[in-house]
């Protein structure tokens, strides 16, 4: 099929390399013209596994040609569905901005008062239950002059990509949900995601768009209140005296509970958990419910990154004055360059309140730190930020951190406060798991 994709952020431009891949023809749309330029020319504009290889295979001078990005939205009249993969940014009171959906609608809208056929539209940003309807709908009618249903049509498909591993995540899904309010839009998406489904196997779940948006946040909110249940298991464990690890070992045995998001440590971040959790704690809320068992998961989390620093305290005599600590791993998780709600930033700024200089390395993501955090010295190596350090912290899992070994000798106390229970050597230095 003939498949446009209204932005190109880390799902819209992930979306679109998969699914040329599978074989349709598709089109990136965004108003960043560099980011354009970079497609155009077969590069990935964003760091993710295996994206690169596939904009490289489709996009550019050496590529397929089923995949280019555009400026022009005038370019979706030449597909038969298009997806919106806009942002909906997080607002003070936790509910998602929905402003540049709207924009997004708007100007989709305005280009298919001139479409001749039908044509799909389809919403793959994470909104609220009823957005699609109650919002994105009413939009593009007024502005294409069409009704709903019957001269286009609307549909909902939300994404359960993790970044790092997002185009593995696309291309061997666990589920594939299809939300639509017409039977027209969900014979579209059909098409569209049929030989993804044929390929993977995977099962379909095909509902209306309120329930489909409602499944993400469900998703989400329990992924989120599992890590938080761990990781309060995980400080339990470390008062009692009790291996965190031996114990969730055991209990993730258990169908019923899973051996997966069971590894305690020092909480999550990112894009997707913080955002698409304090948004359905407010449209709750603003029904009146109190969401008491989310509330919680945030609470727990948010203490994590005080409860690593905290360790490390108890072993400085100096109390961080003027101290030199090295954190390793900036990025939010393992094979992103993303440090939206990273963990390293609470760390961070906790440790200069507590008057520490901070040497931080990340293998991909220093280039994106000093818009996150201040006042913060960036080593090209692990072993060049432990260099003479008072004391390090371990934020991010990178497997490259698990094989440091001679590094710490070089520490000017060797003092190892690890967040993610990734470094393997224990002997010649003061190690400290957050959770045992």
């Amino acid at each position: 099929m003939r498949i446009s994709i209204v932005g190109s952020g880390y799902v819209g431009t992930t979306v679109a390399a998969c699914f040329a891949e599978l074989g349709h023809d598709v089109v990136n749309v965004d108003i960043d013209e560099s980011v354009v330029e970079t497609i155009n020319a077969g590069e990935a504009p964003i760091h993710e596994e295996g994206l690169s290889e596939l904009i490289a295979e489709h996009a550019g001078p050496n590529g397929t040609g089923r995949l280019r990005a555009t400026t022009d939205y005038a370019t979706v009249l030449d597909t038969d569905v298009t997806f919106l993969c806009l942002p909906t940014p997080q607002n003070d009171d936790g509910s998602i901005d929905l402003s540049i959906m709207e924009a997004g609608a708007s100007q989709l809208g305005e280009t298919l008062a001139d479409a001749p056929d039908w044509h799909t539209v389809v919403v793959k940003s994470t909104v609220v239950p009823g957005s699609t309807a109650d919002t994105i709908t009413p939009i593009l009618e007024r502005e294409s002059d069409k009704t709903a249903g019957e001269e286009f049509g609307v549909g909902m498909n939300p994404e359960f990509l993790r970044e790092g591993t997002a185009v593995h995540d696309f291309l061997n899904p666990d589920k594939v949900v299809l939300g639509a309010d017409d039977d027209r839009a969900l014979a579209d998406m059909r098409a569209v995601f049929s030989p993804l489904v044929e390929a993977a196997d995977a099962p379909v779940v095909e509902t209306d768009t309120r329930t489909a948006e409602m499944i993400k946040y469900a998703n989400n909110g329990f992924l989120a209140a599992k890590i938080s249940l761990i990781n309060d298991i995980g400080n339990i464990c470390r008062e009692l005296g009790v291996d965190a690890y031996e114990v969730a070992d055991a209990i993730g045995l258990d169908d019923r509970i899973s051996e997966q998001f069971l590894q305690s440590g020092v909480g999550w971040g990112g894009s997707c958990f913080p955002k698409d959790v304090a948004a359905i704690i407010a449209a709750a809320e603003e029904t009146g419910y109190e969401p008491a068992v989310l509330n919680a998961a945030v609470d727990v989390n948010d203490r994590q990154p005080e409860r690593l620093v905290a360790l490390l305290a108890e072993h400085l005599e100096s109390e961080f004055d003027g101290a030199e600590i090295a954190v390793l791993g900036l990025a939010f998780k393992p094979g992103t360059d993303d440090m939206r709600n990273s963990r390293a930033i609470p760390v961070i700024n906790d440790l200069q309140e507590r008057g520490a200089t901070v040497t931080a390395y990340d293998p991909v993501a220093t280039d994106n730190a000093p818009n996150y955090v201040d006042d913060v010295t960036y080593a090209d190596s692990a072993a060049a930020a432990l260099d003479g350090a008072d004391g390090a912290v371990v934020v991010t899992d990178w497997d490259e951190f698990a094989a440091l070994d001679e590094e710490f000798d070089a520490m000017e106390t060797a003092i190892v406060v690890d967040g993610r229970r990734i470094i393997e050597r224990r002997d010649g230095i003061t190690y400290e798991g957050l959770t045992w």
